[in-house]
């Protein structure tokens, strides 16, 4: 079923998407002070190309333990990324999201684009895991 989810995607939007993200990657990444939103970037351009089966979740959640971009650093690097680059790719996704809406079958796609505007805000401290290969909760 992802399969299929994830081809209609790329029709609905998600191609232009991905696009949008690795450009902006690539615009970070002509310094060298740019590289780590170059990263986040690439992998959120790769969750933005396919992302029915699978999820950005917080790295330290994972984890368990922070690190330097789930500390202070990444607060501050979401922060620097949403005023060059997040905030124009928040605002592709929710145009795309308000488009896909109009109908009853584009409203799975529209809900994928408000979640990427969602991580556009903070791609910063994410990781991209696969659905299936969720752990189960610890206690």
């Amino acid at each position: 079923m992802s399969l299929l989810l994830n081809i209609l995607w790329l029709i609905f939007g998600g191609f232009f998407m991905a696009v949008s993200w690795a450009v902006i990657g690539l615009i970070m990444a002509i310094s060298i002070i740019g590289l780590p939103w170059f990263v986040a970037a690439m992998n959120m351009a790769h969750l933005s190309l396919l992302p029915f089966g699978r999820e950005a979740v917080n790295r330290e959640i994972l984890s368990g333990e922070e690190d330097i971009g789930t500390g202070p650093l990444g607060v501050i690097g979401n922060i620097i990324w949403f005023l060059f680059g997040g905030i124009w790719l928040v605002l592709g996704h929710l145009c795309w999201a308000v488009a896909l809406a109009v109908t009853i079958i584009g409203i799975p796609f529209a809900y994928q684009h408000v979640k990427l505007a969602g991580l556009a805000l903070a791609p910063i401290g994410k990781i991209i895991i696969n659905k299936d290969n969720i752990p189960a909760a610890r206690y």
